[in-house]
C-alpha cells in the first residue's frame, strides 16, 4: 500500500513541486508584517500588491520541471521589474534560485550557464543599488546571495551529471539484456537445427527399413505368407514411428545450408561408452539403470543421450577438482526419467555467460513433451533432471 502511494506521489510532479514550495510560501507569509512596516524603503508595498507579487513569484514553480526555462524566465523578469521599480527583495524571490537549479539540472549545459549569468547579473545590479542607496549594510547579504547562486548552480550540474550517468547505466543494462536474449535465441535456433538434422537421420533410417521390409514382403508373398505378414507388421510399426518423428521434424527449424553426413546416431545403449569416455577424461561416473526397459524410439533415445552428454560436459567444465557424478536412468510405464547429479562446486561454479547447454537440453526434451530442471543442490553440487514421455498419450 505504501509503495503504491509513493509511486502515485512520484508521478504527480506538480503536486510534489507545490509541496516543496510550501516552506518558502510560509516564510513569505510570516515575513509579511515586517515588509509592510519597513520604514527604510522609499517604495513600500500595499498588502494586495505584496500578495500579488508573492503569488507571481511562487506559482510558476509548480510547473518548473515541465517548463524549466519558461518558469525561470518568468521569475527572473518579475525580479528584474522589482529592481527597476525599487521594490524591496522578498523571501519569495528565492524562487530564482529554485529556477536556476531546475535549469542547470534538467536543461543543456549552455542553458545552465545562461541562467547562472542572469542570476549573477541580478546580484550585481542589486549590489549596485544597495551600495549607492541608503542601505550600505546590505553588502553582506548580497555577497551571500552570490555564493548561494554559485552553490545552487553547481548542485544542479551535479544532479544533471548523476541523472545522465544513471540513464546511461539503464540503457547499457537494456542493451546487455537484449544481447543476452539474442544469444539465447541464436543458441535455441542452432540447437533446433541440430536436432532437425539428427531427426532427419532417424526418419531416413526408418523409411529405409520400411523399403527393405516391403521388398522382402513382396518376394515372400507367394512362397512364405507368414514371413510376408511379419514384414508387413514391421512396416506398419516402423511407419508409425517414422510418422511421429516426421511430425516433430516439421516443427523444428532446419538449416538447409548445413547438410551433415548421414551416420548412425547414439542411443541408450551407447550411454556406457559415454560413461567410459567421461571417466577417461578424469570424471568418475556411476551409471545406474532402474525399472523395466521400455520400447523407446530412436529420436527419444538420442534426446536422452544428448541430455546426459551435455550434463556430464557441464560437470567436467564447472565441477572443479575431485568431482564425481552419478547418472540414474529410470524406466517408468509412461516416461523415462534421467538424473545427472554431481558433488562439485554447484552455485559457486564460475559462469562466463556464453554457455547454452541448458537451453539445448530443454529444447530436446520439449520436442517430446518432456521437461528439464537444472539447479544447484543444497550443500553443494549440481543436479539435472529430465523427464521424457515414451508414449504419445503420456505427453504432458
Amino acid at each position: 500500500m505504501v509503495g503504491r502511494l509513493w509511486e502515485w506521489w512520484r508521478g504527480r510532479r506538480a503536486l510534489v513541486d507545490a509541496a516543496f514550495l510550501l516552506p518558502l510560501a510560509l516564510l513569505q507569509l510570516l515575513s509579511t508584517p515586517a515588509v509592510l512596516d519597513d520604514p527604510t524603503k522609499a517604495y513600500r508595498l500595499s498588502p494586495v500588491a505584496l500578495a500579488a507579487l508573492s503569488a507571481v513569484l511562487l506559482l510558476p514553480m509548480v510547473w518548473r520541471r515541465y517548463l524549466p526555462r519558461l518558469t525561470f524566465a518568468a521569475v527572473a523578469l518579475v525580479s528584474f521589474a522589482q529592481w527597476l521599480n525599487g521594490t524591496q527583495v522578498l523571501i519569495a524571490n528565492g524562487t530564482v534560485l529554485v529556477g536556476l537549479y531546475t535549469v542547470a539540472a534538467y536543461c543543456a549545459f549552455r542553458w545552465g550557464v545562461a541562467a547562472l549569468a542572469i542570476c549573477v547579473l541580478g546580484a550585481v545590479l542589486e549590489a549596485y543599488q544597495q551600495w549607492h542607496g541608503d542601505l550600505p549594510g546590505m553588502r553582506g547579504p548580497v555577497f551571500v546571495f552570490v555564493v548561494a547562486v554559485l552553490a545552487v548552480w553547481v548542485l544542479g550540474l551535479h544532479i544533471r551529471t548523476r541523472r545522465a550517468y544513471l540513464r546511461e547505466l539503464e540503457e547499457r543494462a537494456e542493451r546487455l539484456e537484449h544481447e543476452r536474449d539474442s544469444e539465447i535465441r541464436m543458441a535455441r535456433n542452432a540447437e533446433r537445427a541440430r536436432i532437425a538434422r539428427e531427426m532427419h537421420d532417424v526418419v531416413a533410417h526408418n523409411v529405409s527399413v520400411m523399403v527393405v521390409q516391403a521388398d522382402g514382403a513382396g518376394y515372400a508373398l507367394d512362397s512364405d505368407p507368414g514371413r510376408a505378414r511379419q514384414a508387413l507388421e514391421t512396416i506398419s510399426a516402423t511407419g508409425r514411428t517414422a510418422l511421429a518423428e516426421m511430425r516433430r521434424l516439421l516443427g523444428v527449424l532446419r538449416d538447409e545450408a548445413a547438410s551433415g553426413a548421414y551416420a548412425p546416431q547414439p542411443g541408450l545403449d551407447e550411454l556406457d561408452e559415454l560413461a567410459e569416455q567421461v571417466r577417461a577424461a578424469g570424471l568418475p561416473v556411476v551409471l545406474e539403470r532402474t525399472g523395466s526397459p521400455a520400447a523407446v524410439s530412436e529420436g527419444r533415445a538420442l534426446a536422452i543421450y544428448r541430455i546426459v552428454q551435455e550434463a556430464l560436459t557441464n560437470t567436467l567444465k564447472h565441477g572443479g577438482p575431485r568431482t564425481s557424478a552419478r547418472v540414474t536412468l529410470h524406466y517408468g510405464d509412461d516416461e523415462v526419467t534421467v538424473a545427472v547429479v554431481d558433488d562439485g562446486r554447484g552455485a559457486a561454479a564460475p559462469d562466463d555467460g556464453h554457455g547454452h547447454g541448458l537451453v539445448g537440453m530443454r529444447e530436446r526434451a520439449a520436442v517430446y513433451g518432456g521437461e528439464v530442471t537444472a539447479a544447484p543442490r543444497m550443500g553443494g553440487g549440481f543436479a539435472v533432471t529430465a523427464r521424457i514421455p515414451v508414449r504419445e498419450e503420456a505427453r504432458a
